[in-house]
């Protein structure tokens, strides 16, 4: 009887046992995890991955600014009207119609009622106006802009350098490159592509293989003169890109890899 009696408790015991050794199993598996997570977040490489694109302006603006000046408001007035009409009949022959000119604003300075000018020689007046061109064809507007000259000739005084009136890069072409959102997609995935490869060799190197990303962080696009030098991972700027019908785009995608063994 007393045989009998204790095959029944055994059952009980062999299962927790049995739970148990599994639990101690999957723990450990667990565990082993963790520890290798840990070491795995020690070894990581920081890579970069470089994209350029030499391309070409699809925009330009162009704001020709004259002046006039003498002691007769009249006289001065007259003399501006003369020179917008040579500016206009120039920009015509040039190939420009009547939607890609803006005519802006007359700005008429009187040097006498300015009380901190302590220079009274000289005219009095001055009158200025600025003609602006728009246009997509940047090849004939570059054209256009060979030929400034002739303006000069006719007797028109071209206005220069940053106090030009009606602003712009000192009065020259301002050329623009508006398809940058074009180009992004094709970019950051070849940069990728250029980090990864970085990343390939670098593990190659130290006896190690390339895992999951660890981070990324895209970079800022770029654009400067296409003969710029760089402008470093963080974009920049480059002063000259708008006087550049070429420009180049340019774009750093900095990846960090796990290594594994």
């Amino acid at each position: 009887m007393a045989q009998q009696d204790s095959s029944p408790l055994l059952i009980p015991f062999t299962v927790l046992g049995f739970l148990l050794a599994i639990g101690l199993i999957v723990g450990g598996l667990l565990l082993g995890t963790r520890i290798r997570d840990f070491k795995r977040a020690d070894r990581y490489v920081e890579v970069k991955g470089l994209v350029e694109r030499t391309v070409k302006s699809d925009s330009a603006t162009w704001p020709i600014s004259f002046s006039e000046a003498g002691d007769s408001l009249p006289d001065v007035y007259a003399a501006s009207e003369k020179d917008k009409a040579a500016v206009l009949a120039f920009l015509k022959q040039q190939g420009f119609g009547d939607a890609e000119t803006t005519l802006g604003s007359i700005a008429v300075t009187d040097r006498s009622t300015q009380m901190y000018n302590s220079n009274q020689h000289g005219p009095r007046f001055i009158v200025q106006q600025t003609i602006t061109v728009q246009s997509n064809d940047v090849d004939k507007v570059a054209a256009a802009n060979s030929h400034t000259a002739d303006l000069i000739r006719a007797g028109v005084v071209i206005q220069s350098g940053q106090n030009s009136f009606g602003g712009g890069n000192g009065g020259g072409v301002i050329y623009k490159f508006n398809g940058l959102n074009a180009l992004k997609p094709d970019m950051i995935t070849e940069a990728t592509r250029n980090a990864r490869a970085a990343a390939d060799r670098f593990a190659a190197d130290s006896g190690s293989q390339v895992g999951a990303i660890r981070s990324a962080e895209q970079g800022v696009f770029s654009i400067s003169a296409a003969n710029a030098g760089g402008t470093g991972d963080d974009g920049g700027f480059d002063a000259q890109a708008d006087s550049s019908i070429m420009k180049k785009v340019r774009v750093v995608s900095t990846i960090d890899y796990y290594l594994v063994n």
